[in-house]
């Protein structure tokens, strides 16, 4: 009796499940029926905006289903689409890359990332019900990636070309499985790759820079909608550009499907780029970090590319450039997993009267080098010299500060050099500089980042160092950014997390905290009663 009754639950379990799918699914058919009537009858003629989704928007079926949801939402626009590779493929790829070096080629099919791989994107084909040919593209893709890997086995190489290659099987099978999708259901799609949409770049792989001059008009041709025929959804896949002298497929670094997406609304000349997150736009601080974080609503170009280069996951540190170049695009950073979230809306300026400090930000692992001339006051050329040696050894500074004889400045050795490389690549420019300079350095050292109103820059300071004072912490070293939007302090690397909770109790939880206001006004009982209402929803 007891088995029966387990047998009868089970079945009751699913029952509701089969129901509650179908009605899903009768939910999302009634809204691509009503994206396709839309399509055929919208005044717009061209894409009219780009909405970019991440791996964990992307992350499996059910996930697509939403992300088709959510553009079906909005039946005004016909967009373009952007995606990155599904959920932690990319990193998948990565380490089918490096288990290759040390695998047998008759092992190779059997390697457990590929095999995630494999199941991942076969299993979200048989759910979302692709067309058979994109299923077989999908299987073609998936051989073509095992021979890769086999061939990456028996050179006992893994090239920066070859790793770029790998990853990118990532995006080229999310986007095919997604507008398959949308056609499945009625709504008229079409996939395009990156590379052959003319998306050019420099031959640096895994971190190419665009070729602007040959991409924007390349991309803006490729994404034009034919006079007469169906209004499609563009899908592109992110993250990848084809070599402007090998023709080999690139990549635009990790989080590069930003980048995409802004290129593509450059290209395009739209007036808003939508990049979807897991997250409610940007902060006030690394939720991780700090608990109390708040939403940030607006930003400028600058306060969003300095965030991005000092540590912020939300955007791709190079996502401004193509805004910045149009001059007119906003950005408008959204939570694909909480719709109602306003987000963030980044644009070329903003009214900052009464904005004081919009994030803070720590960078951790940084390396800090101080540099005194070994010459007599007044040596000319002496700054010359010492970024000389940088630039033979190709390394980049993130901040600097300057005096007639001596400099200080920071790096992110993991930028120029992978883990094996850092002792002996460091080791190495320090005895370069130590040709023309004294050379102390000192490592784990932590960035803290305050993006800020500098034309206030004598409260914030007194503010911060009252509260880093008070915490017993010393500043190394400090750099205000020529930006305008940027102060950095570096500070000990075990001190950088205690630091940005202090400096967020006091400008953002506190009563004297001053954030702006979508009305223009600003006062710490407003922000305390925001603070309050975030608290108390979580």
């Amino acid at each position: 009796m007891s088995n029966l009754r387990c047998t009868v639950r089970q079945t009751l379990v699913n029952e509701i499940a089969h129901l509650t799918a179908h009605m899903c699914s009768v939910r999302l058919m009634h809204l691509l029926a009503c994206q396709l009537a839309a399509l055929q009858l919208c005044c717009s003629l061209q894409v009219n905006v780009v909405y970019k989704f991440g791996g964990s928007s992307v992350r499996d079926a059910e996930r697509m289903r939403e992300v088709a949801d959510i553009i079906c939402s909005f039946p005004e626009n016909l967009p373009c689409v952007v995606l990155s590779a599904m959920g932690k493929t990319t990193n998948m790829l990565l380490e089918c890359g490096e288990l290759a070096l040390c695998t047998s080629i008759d092992k190779i099919p059997s390697l457990k990332p590929l095999e995630t791989i494999r199941d991942l994107h076969l299993s979200t084909c048989q759910v979302l019900g692709v067309e058979p040919a994109v299923q077989a593209e999908v299987e073609q893709l998936l051989s073509n990636l095992q021979q890769l890997l086999i061939g990456i086995s028996i050179m006992q190489d893994l090239t920066n070309r070859a790793r770029d290659s790998l990853v990118s099987f990532g995006e080229r099978m999310s986007t095919r499985i997604f507008a398959s999708y949308l056609r499945q259901h009625g709504v008229p799609a079409q996939q395009f790759d990156a590379p052959e949409i003319g998306v050019t770049t420099t031959d640096d792989f895994g971190n190419a820079d665009i070729i602007y001059e040959q991409t924007l008009p390349a991309v803006r041709a490729a994404l034009r909608q034919q006079p007469g025929g169906p209004r499609q959804v563009q899908v592109v896949t992110g993250f990848l550009g084809k070599a402007m002298l090998s023709s080999a497929i690139t990549t635009l670094g990790r989080g590069g499907s930003d980048l995409t997406a802004t290129l593509i609304g450059a290209a395009l000349e739209l007036k808003e780029v939508q990049v979807w997150k897991d997250v409610d736009g940007v902060l006030t601080s690394d939720p991780r970090m700090v608990p109390n974080t708040l939403p940030v609503t607006e930003l400028t170009y600058d306060e969003a590319t300095e965030l991005a280069f000092f540590g912020a996951q939300v955007l791709h540190p190079l996502a401004m450039q193509p805004a910045i170049r149009s001059e007119s695009m906003d950005v408008r950073v959204k939570n694909s997993y909480n719709r109602q979230a306003a987000g963030t809306i980044i644009s070329k300026s903003r009214d900052m009267r009464c904005s004081l400090v919009t994030s803070l930000v720590v960078k951790n692992n940084v390396t800090l080098v101080d540099i005194v001339s070994s010459r007599m006051l007044g040596q000319y050329g002496f700054l010359a010299n010492v970024f000389e040696v940088f630039r033979a050894n190709q390394v980049s500074v993130d901040v600097v500060a300057t005096s007639e004889v001596s400099l200080s400045l920071s790096l992110d050795p993991k930028k120029s050099w992978s883990d094996g490389e850092v002792g002996e690549e460091l080791n190495r420019l320090v005895y370069e500089l130590e040709k023309i300079a004294s050379v102390r350095v000192r490592s784990n050292m932590a960035i803290l980042s305050i993006i800020c109103n500098v034309q206030k820059t004598s409260e914030i300071l007194m503010r911060t160092f009252k509260v880093l004072l008070q915490e017993g912490i010393n500043v190394s070293m400090m750099s205000q950014g020529a930006s305008k939007v940027n102060i950095s302090l570096v500070v000990d690397g075990s001190e950088g997390q205690r630091a940005v909770k202090a400096l967020h109790k006091e400008f953002f939880e506190g009563p004297n905290s001053c954030m702006p206001l979508r009305n223009g006004s600003s006062n710490g009982a407003a922000v305390a009663a925001v603070a309050a209402t975030t608290l108390a929803a979580r």
